[in-house]
C-alpha cells in the first residue's frame, strides 16, 4: 500500500480491510475499466441518508423544509468538493492522462463524485456504523458548518443566482394546493424554470416554506444533471 493511501486513511480516520475497494473508489473512469461510477451511485444515496439522519438528531427544532434545506447545503456538489479538498483527495484520485492534464483533480464534479464513491466503499467495507462515522467527520469540516437554520434556508436566492449565471430566466412559483385545517395547513408549490421540462415541487406549512423546498429540489436536480453531463462530455 502506498504512503499516500496510508495518509489518506489516517485523514478519514478509517482503515480499510479491503484496500482494493478503496482503490476502486478512487479510480475515475478516465483511468480505464473498473472505475468508481457504480460506487458513486451507491454513495449518492448513502450521503443523503447519513446527512438526513445527522441533521434529524442535531436540529430537533427544525421543520421538514428546514431539514431539507440544510441537507441540500451539505450534499451539494460544491460542499462535497470542499470535503475532498479538506481531506486532500487530489493526492489519491486516479485519473487518466487527459483528465489529469485538464486539471481534473481540481474539478468540483470529479471531487464530489469521488467523495460519494469513498463513502460507498467505506459502507461496503465496514458497514453502517463505520460509514456513518466517516460521513460525520466529513460533515464536521469548518467550511460546512451550519450555525443556524437561517444560514442555509434561502434556497430561492441560491437557485436564482445559479440560473442567472447560466443565462436562464428567473423561476416562477405557483401554488398547487392548500390542504388541512387552519392550524395545520400544508401548501404544495411548483417551481417552473423556462428551458427545463421538469416541474419541481415542494411542500410546507406556508407558501414561503413550500417555495423554499421546491427551490431545493430544483437545485439538487440541476446540480446532479449538470455534473453527469460534465462527466459524459469528458
Amino acid at each position: 500500500m502506498s504512503d499516500a493511501l496510508t495518509r489518506f486513511q489516517e485523514r478519514l480516520n478509517y482503515q480499510f480491510s479491503d484496500v482494493g475497494l478503496l482503490r476502486h473508489a478512487l479510480k475515475h473512469r478516465s483511468a480505464g475499466a473498473q472505475h468508481n461510477e457504480r460506487l458513486e451511485f451507491l454513495g449518492d444515496s448513502l450521503v443523503n441518508l447519513f446527512a438526513a439522519e445527522s441533521l434529524y438528531h442535531s436540529h430537533p427544532e427544525a421543520s421538514e423544509g428546514d431539514l431539507s434545506s440544510m441537507r441540500s447545503h451539505l450534499v451539494r456538489k460544491e460542499s462535497l468538493a470542499k470535503i475532498a479538498r479538506f481531506l486532500h483527495f487530489e493526492e489519491v484520485i486516479e485519473l487518466g492522462q487527459s483528465a489529469l492534464s485538464s486539471g481534473g483533480h481540481r474539478r468540483d464534479s470529479i471531487l464530489a463524485d469521488t467523495v460519494e464513491a469513498v463513502i460507498a466503499a467505506t459502507y461496503l467495507d465496514g458497514g453502517w456504523q463505520s460509514a456513518s462515522e466517516v460521513v460525520a467527520k466529513m460533515m464536521a469540516i469548518p467550511a460546512l458548518e451550519i450555525s443556524s437554520v437561517e444560514s442555509v434556508r434561502d434556497a430561492k436566492s441560491l437557485l436564482q443566482e445559479k440560473l442567472q449565471g447560466q443565462g436562464y430566466a428567473t423561476p416562477t412559483y405557483e401554488t398547487l394546493s392548500v390542504d388541512g385545517p387552519g392550524h395545520a395547513r400544508k401548501f404544495s408549490v411548483s417551481c417552473i424554470i423556462n428551458g427545463f421540462e421538469q416541474v419541481f415541487e415542494g411542500q410546507g406549512p406556508n407558501r414561503r416554506a413550500a417555495e423554499q423546498m421546491a427551490a431545493n429540489v430544483a437545485l439538487e436536480t440541476i446540480e446532479k444533471t449538470q455534473a453527469k453531463a460534465e462527466i459524459n462530455n469528458e
